[in-house]
């Protein structure tokens, strides 16, 4: 490709497509503006004016400055398939999330992190790529494709174990929620303070046979929000027996709350480690004939519109998703453009509502 710039710039009959995708000429491209036509507006040479569009090195300030107003006044576009040949990124970056696409759809908190990761990409040309898991696929498998280049840097959300995705370095990564190895960039709520902030609101109410439901123990989130659980409880002298693992869906927060009635029949209050869970727990309290709050105290996690759909409405503790995903979008761009963004921690809040 080098070869091939410079027999373009000293004047030979250049008919390398790539070439003449990048500067406009190809064959149908008829008026458009081209890399030639940019140089000679801007007073530079063709290889300046290439370098100037593929990323400023070794130009000027008032070189640079010169070509970006040529670009604006010509309306020149160069080729994005053709230009990643040459500067080896594809100006897109990952969203890969290991879970299977039903959950995209289903679940507020992958929603939020799409909506954060877009916001955070605002005013860059950069495309998003969407990766989900599969449940066929082997362990690894996401992992293989970061490595494989198709993509210039990934943000990664639901975490599991199991992804192998921490040891990833092809690419620059960032994760939402705190990977397992914690020398990976993230940003993360203080899961283990918000799993405290929801059982001290329990022990507020007077109750004092709290469970709890946990999300997956493969992720870091569940783990912590239970040891939160456990760490306060402990602090008053209370059994944390009564704690069943779900998976941050209605349906297996339900299973969980139908498995913790039959075991645990005097509980009295629920910490479910998501508003979904705390849905499906609510479900089967209310179909148990347990009234909430009266007969029992329900708390959950995320207020991502869950509170909304329950009657009562739910008590819940914040998680701000929107905010960990235009952060880590920004922190990844930080990365690729050769950075050390630090990992951030934001804290949790009570939201309050009447389930507790």
């Amino acid at each position: 490709m080098t070869e091939t710039v410079a027999a373009a710039s000293t004047g030979a009959v250049d008919t390398d497509p790539v070439t003449d995708a990048l500067t406009g000429a190809a064959a149908g491209s008829g008026a458009a503006p081209t890399l030639d036509d940019v140089a000679r507006e801007a007073g530079v040479s063709r290889s300046t004016a290439s370098r100037a569009i593929n990323g400023g090195a070794r130009v000027s300030p008032a070189a640079m400055t010169a070509v970006q107003d040529a670009i604006a006044r010509l309306g020149y576009a160069p080729n994005r398939a053709a230009r990643s040949l040459v500067t080896r990124r594809t100006e897109s970056i990952a969203l890969v999330v290991s879970e299977p696409d039903k959950r995209l759809l289903s679940d507020p908190f992958l929603s939020a992190v799409l909506v954060g990761v877009n916001e955070g990409l605002v005013g860059t040309d950069m495309q998003l790529v969407l990766l989900l898991a599969r449940a066929d696929e082997p362990p690894g498998h996401l992992a293989r494709y970061l490595r494989n280049g198709h993509v210039d840097g990934a943000i990664v959300v639901s975490h599991h174990r199991d992804d192998r995705l921490e040891r990833v370095d092809a690419v620059p990564v960032v994760f939402i929620g705190r990977p397992f190895d914690g020398a990976v960039t993230y940003l993360d709520v203080d899961n283990v303070e918000g799993g405290r902030i929801a059982t001290r609101r329990l022990l507020a109410a007077g109750r004092r046979r709290v469970a709890t439901i946990s999300g997956p123990l493969d992720m870091t989130a569940a783990v912590d929000r239970l040891e939160g659980w456990r760490i306060e409880l402990g602090a008053h002298g209370l059994p944390t027996d009564a704690a069943v693992e779900g998976d941050f869906t209605v349906a297996g927060g339900a299973a969980a709350m139908e498995r913790l009635l039959a075991e645990h029949p005097d509980l009295d209050a629920v910490f479910a480690a998501s508003d979904l869970m705390a849905e499906g727990a609510m479900r089967v309290l209310g179909a148990a004939g347990r009234r909430v709050p009266d007969d029992v105290s329900v708390v959950g996690f995320d207020d991502l519109g869950g509170p909304e759909r329950t009657a009562p409405r739910l008590t819940t503790v914040r998680n701000p998703v929107v905010e960990l995903a235009t952060g880590a979008t920004s922190a990844l761009l930080d990365l690729m453009a050769g950075g050390a963004p630090a990992s951030q921690v934001f804290m949790p809040r009570l939201v309050e509502g009447a389930s507790a």
